[in-house]
């Protein structure tokens, strides 16, 4: 099949702040509500490809939206090849940095352009990238914060009743070791014990307490405990893991696939699990799936549950994709979980269209 040719020509960009239904409580703040940036990229040949970000705080709309304008304004009239935008892009704003809002603007264009062209090819992203569409493996990341683990048994059971999930993201970090096996013990009383638990502290303990917490937690049986302290303490990170039993977790917070692979280097972790605003979009993601192939390492995944399922299916060491389902008000037709398995619509490109009813509502100035 031979892929279309495609220029770029505007962008649209769009913030909308969209309340949750189970607020965020952990070590990185209280949120009620989420600010989502949305992305519609046009072509001169009338295809458009989407994209969204969560950039966590809603002021950041305010610089982050301009960025991206910018951004597109400058390769205006040039083909959509997302691997040589990847590099131009980012050289293009390396006098500000390669990090920060430079590489997340990168990473909204880039997923945009990929769906145009699984768009303009008539195939889901999956298929475009050469592989297949099928189950994703997922746990429900949609709640379980920092709150009173008496509250936690009802949530478990309907958490677990939303798509029949085996696995859960459960915070940790609180200020007492008891509280914490409380929450444990709440979840699996609820859940079961066969139930799996993803532990997230949110980067909310210093290494002395994440050195004895860890360990103090390291008979509960759970599946990772994911970033205890400061997600660039490398160093830190390789301490940790000696003589832990359980498998360490970091990733989302890696700017761009070079951070991965400084991290894996230096055996910081076991598992892997980046953020597509922040690794890179699609390329950025491609890139560090093959560092982590190389090691062996999973790779998980965290935020961005529809087009981090497609790639899912084209990572070598494809681990469990995190569901949430925080941009369902303001997609037209969201994807479903079934069996603990996201199902993947076979749709063109990532299969987003926006539900603009709902987006005017929630709208938010970009």
């Amino acid at each position: 099949m031979r892929n279309h040719a495609l220029t770029i020509s505007s962008v649209d960009v769009r913030a909308v702040l969209l309340p949750l239904k189970r607020p965020v409580v952990s070590k990185v703040g209280l949120f009620s509500e989420w600010p989502m940036i949305l992305i519609d990229l046009h072509t001169d040949e009338g295809v458009i490809g989407r994209s969204y970000l969560e950039p966590y705080l809603k002021q950041s709309v305010a610089y982050l939206a301009p960025a991206i304008r910018d951004l597109v304004e400058r390769f205006k009239g040039k083909p959509t090849s997302p691997f040589d935008f990847f590099q131009q892009g980012r050289a293009s704003l390396s006098l500000v940095g390669l990090e920060g809002i430079s590489l997340a603007a990168v990473s909204a264009v880039d997923m945009a352009l990929w769906d145009a062209l699984a768009r303009a090819a008539d195939l889901p992203l999956a298929v475009y990238l050469g592989g297949t569409l099928g189950p994703v493996p997922a746990y429900n990341s949609n709640g379980l914060w920092l709150t009173d683990p008496a509250s936690l048994g009802q949530e478990t059971t309907d958490l677990v009743a939303e798509g029949r999930f085996k696995g859960l993201k459960l915070r940790l970090g609180r200020d007492r070791l008891k509280d914490d096996i409380a929450a444990i013990e709440a979840v699996r009383s609820a859940g079961g014990d066969e139930i799996l638990l993803m532990v997230d502290f949110n980067q909310g303990l210093t290494l002395d307490r994440a050195l004895r917490r860890c360990r103090e937690l390291d008979d509960q049986g759970l599946y990772w405990l994911e970033e205890p302290i400061a997600y660039d303490n490398l160093a830190g990170y390789c301490r940790l893991r000696e003589g832990l039993r359980t498998p360490l977790q970091i990733g989302e917070n890696f700017w761009g696939p070079r951070a991965a692979h400084q991290a894996l280097a230096q055996g910081a972790t076991d598992f892997i699990m980046p953020d597509l605003m922040r690794i890179g979009g699609v390329t950025g993601w491609l890139r560090t799936a093959a560092i982590a192939a190389a090691t062996g390492v999973p790779v998980s995944t965290h935020l961005y549950p529809e087009v981090s399922a497609h790639l899912m299916r084209v990572t070598e060491t494809a681990h469990w994709l995190e569901w949430q389902d925080w941009a369902d008000p303001i997609v037209r037709e969201p994807y479903h979980v079934k069996d603990g398995n996201i199902v993947i619509p076979d749709r063109p490109g990532n299969g987003i269209e926006w539900a603009e009813e709902e987006v005017r509502r929630f709208s938010y100035p970009a």
